[in-house]
């Protein structure tokens, strides 16, 4: 498998539904419309005749399940994940949903984001007596959960209470679910109901429309919701400030282009954020091409501004992802070219816009230079969709470490030589805000700690240090 054909891994993805007859059915539907948050686990879990089964495994949703699996997966309520592995690491046991057995009946948990104080209270609750048989953060809250007295509403909260950091959570008991969102809104969580009546939640709001289900809210930063029997309570589980900070990247990057957050539509932002960087980094070409396939919205936007022609200018083959056979060291090398194809009929003696979503490493952006100019192209503009990357993120994505970010050590003009461009440029702060919020009835804010350093937790025994 080709591992750095993306420059930037997604988050993870949680669904779950409530009293209907076929939970685990919808369940894997939803999960494979998230499957652009995570590929490497999935995993559903059932509640039925008070008791809760789970079955999980590595690879694609369609890997993990098949029909045979589903229908043995009897019951009225279930949640599920696709995991892309941030904190821990990979490992069947790290897939979720993880599943508690206590003295007061079971429990099931799944989790997009990262808890950032996960080490402290980890070595906190061991030296408690608590024995973790996974290196997940989620793992956390259920040994803190599971450490408080009263009713179990009050014990979620009171151990939510000691969480800092990124994370939509659902909490799934034999008769009853939770919702969580943390209290800076970082990651999405949205609410649906199907026509039954029955309760839906999911990351994305494109998991409700394939299983049918409608649009209700999104779930509040700091907000826990709770559904049982057939009715939906609501309460904030902290008294902290609450802060409406949603990941820039979810709109950036990591959401459909067909989800809603926070009441806006993913690809109307991305196709606005070209039109922006066009007003910002306006360069005379003849084709603008986008690359497959979070850019293609930015590309269409960066047209209509302009007025320069979009083109299908790179193929993308949707089967590379997972194999068998090993590719020579030489195909890996060059693995982009298993993943991207330049159409040179499109790009040949042209001048060519290429729009990406953004850089990290460097590496794939200079292969598809590369690949543009092998094919024909006598120049290629390169224009990002987002700031330069210049910082690490602690909320569940995979860029750690200063070393691995490219904008963190090079300008602009150093990225766009080593890069093999004519000229780079990225949509400013202040741009990619704009695209955002367009709706003026649009008033959360933005997290971009990895454009500017600005983060809204303390990163406690994160080891991050600004050279």
């Amino acid at each position: 498998m080709i591992n750095d054909l993306k420059e930037i891994h997604e988050e993870c993805g949680v669904f779950g539904v409530f009293q209907h007859p076929n939970a685990a059915n919808l369940c894997y539907y939803g999960l494979h419309a998230l499957q652009h948050r995570g590929q490497e686990g999935a995993g559903i879990l059932v509640a039925n005749d008070h008791k809760l089964s789970i079955h999980k495994g590595e690879g694609l949703v369609t890997e993990v399940f098949n029909s045979e699996k589903i229908h043995q997966m009897n019951g009225i309520h279930a949640i599920g994940h696709v995991r892309y592995s941030t904190a821990g690491g990979g490992g069947i046991m790290n897939v979720q949903p993880l599943l508690f057995r206590t003295m007061v009946g079971d429990m099931g948990i799944c989790h997009n984001g990262n808890i950032v104080n996960a080490n402290v209270l980890k070595a906190e609750l061991e030296e408690q007596g608590s024995i973790f048989s996974s290196s997940s953060d989620t793992e956390i809250l259920g040994h803190l959960i599971k450490r408080q007295k009263g009713h179990m509403i009050d014990r979620i909260c009171a151990s939510l209470e000691k969480l800092d950091g990124a994370f939509a959570f659902l909490i799934l008991l034999e008769d009853r679910l939770y919702a969580v969102r943390d209290r800076y809104g970082l990651r999405p969580l949205a609410i649906g109901q199907l026509p039954n009546g029955a309760y839906v939640f999911a990351s994305e709001t494109c998991a409700l429309d394939i299983v049918g289900a409608k649009f209700l809210r999104d779930v509040e930063p700091g907000e826990i919701v709770r559904v049982k029997g057939n009715q939906l309570l609501s309460r904030l589980y902290t008294k902290q400030p609450i802060h409406d900070k949603i990941c820039a990247m979810e709109y950036v990057y990591f959401s459909r282009p067909d989800s809603i957050l926070d009441g806006i539509n993913v690809h109307t932002t991305r196709k606005n954020a070209g039109k922006q960087l066009y007003l910002e980094s306006p360069v005379d070409a003849d084709i603008v091409i986008g690359v497959p396939d979070s850019s293609i919205s930015a590309a269409i936007g960066y047209s209509e501004a302009s007025h320069i022609p979009y083109e299908m200018g790179l193929i993308k083959n949707k089967y590379v992802g997972r194999t068998f056979i090993q590719p020579t060291q030489e195909l890996r090398n060059q693995g982009v070219r298993m993943k991207l194809s330049a159409v040179s009929s499109i790009v040949n003696q042209k001048r060519v816009i290429m729009i990406d979503d953004s850089i990290v490493r460097g590496t794939t952006s200079k292969r598809i230079v590369t690949l543009l100019k092998e094919a024909g192209a006598t120049e290629v503009h390169v224009r990002i969709a987002s700031p330069a990357i210049k910082y690490p993120c602690f909320y569940g994505v995979d860029t750690s470490t200063l070393d691995e970010l490219i904008s963190h050590k090079m300008t602009t003009q150093e990225l766009c030589t080593y890069i093999g461009a004519d000229s780079l440029a990225f949509i400013s702060e202040e741009g990619l805000q704009k695209s955002i919020h367009f709706k003026k009835e649009h008033t959360c804010d933005l997290c971009m700690a990895c454009f500017n350093r600005k983060y809204v937790t303390p990163l406690y025994d994160n080891d991050f240090q600004d050279d």
